[in-house]
């Protein structure tokens, strides 16, 4: 096997395991928001609940895990085009993710419907938002 070929594969092993390793992060993400939601809602008896306009809509299960892994899709797209046009893409990924995450709490704590479900749905962006910070660059890119 001659050295472009060697160097081609190991190109390919790496990018199928960063690619592999970001779904596991999107998912995990995604798995702890549902757990949070899961201990919290049925078990403890939290109602998580926002306010929309005049209307009060309960947060189910679905709703988590689809904003969770939008979110993470969102991330994801924003990683892949910084590691194209930018220097330090991971440090950059991860200024732009904490600000995002910081703007995304404004959520909660304007239309959480009690102090419980707000905590619950703060502790829900912070878990998806700490994942999704730590874990998409990955060890390699932080360099």
């Amino acid at each position: 096997m001659t050295n472009d070929m060697q160097q081609q594969r190991t190109d390919t092993t790496r990018t199928t395991a960063r690619r592999t390793g970001r779904v596991i992060t999107i998912a995990a993400g995604a798995a702890g928001a549902l757990l949070l939601w899961a201990v919290n809602d049925p078990w403890a008896g939290v109602d998580l609940a926002v306010r929309q306009g005049d209307a009060t809509q309960h947060v189910g299960p679905v709703a988590v895990v689809l904003v969770a892994l939008v979110a993470g899709l969102a991330a994801w797209s924003l990683l892949a085009l910084l590691e194209r046009t930018v220097r330090h893409p991971a440090r950059t990924f991860r200024i732009i993710a904490l600000i995002v995450l910081l703007v995304s709490l404004a959520g909660p704590l304007g239309s959480g419907v009690g102090t419980s479900s707000r905590l619950v749905l703060l502790g829900m962006h912070v878990t998806v938002g700490a994942a999704l910070i730590i874990g998409l660059p990955g060890r390699r890119s932080c360099r």
